[in-house]
């Protein structure tokens, strides 16, 4: 089945995975999804991310270990929220004195911009602007 909006996708599988209390979370890769899953791991949401050979040789798997923290009982996952704010059907644009903040800087915008993809804060430091394509808090 086609996909129409893989980011989408992706970050519904990661919101489900966390919902259900799963550890792991698997999909088809792309170099977006990775950088996506590279910035989520460098602020602290996920634990890991790995990038395997799928069943097919042509295709490989991006495996997602989602951070959690607390007991085995008291168990809580470290992503409280996330958001696809970019669409296919209407994409979502900023200038640079326009990146949004996410809970008054507690969470993270992502975006992808013409100098690759990176987090609100960091495109604020560079002073470029661009696409929005998720939120995660």
């Amino acid at each position: 089945m086609a996909i129409n909006d893989p980011i989408g996708d992706m970050l519904t599988r990661v919101r489900n995975a966390v919902m259900a209390g799963q550890s792991m979370v698997a999909m088809p890769s792309s170099k977006l999804k990775v950088e996506i899953a590279k910035i989520m791991k460098d602020e602290g949401y996920l634990e890991a991310f790995e990038l395997v050979d799928g069943e097919q040789a042509t295709h490989k798997v991006l495996r997602l270990k989602i951070k959690y923290v607390g007991e085995r009982r008291a168990r809580r996952p470290v992503i409280s929220g996330i958001e696809r704010v970019s669409k296919p059907g209407r994409r979502i644009y900023t200038k640079k004195q326009n990146i949004p903040w996410v809970l008054s800087g507690i969470g993270v915008a992502i975006l992808s911009t013409p100098k690759g993809v990176m987090t609100g804060a960091r495109a604020r430091q560079l002073g470029v602007g661009g696409e929005i394509l998720c939120k995660v808090w």
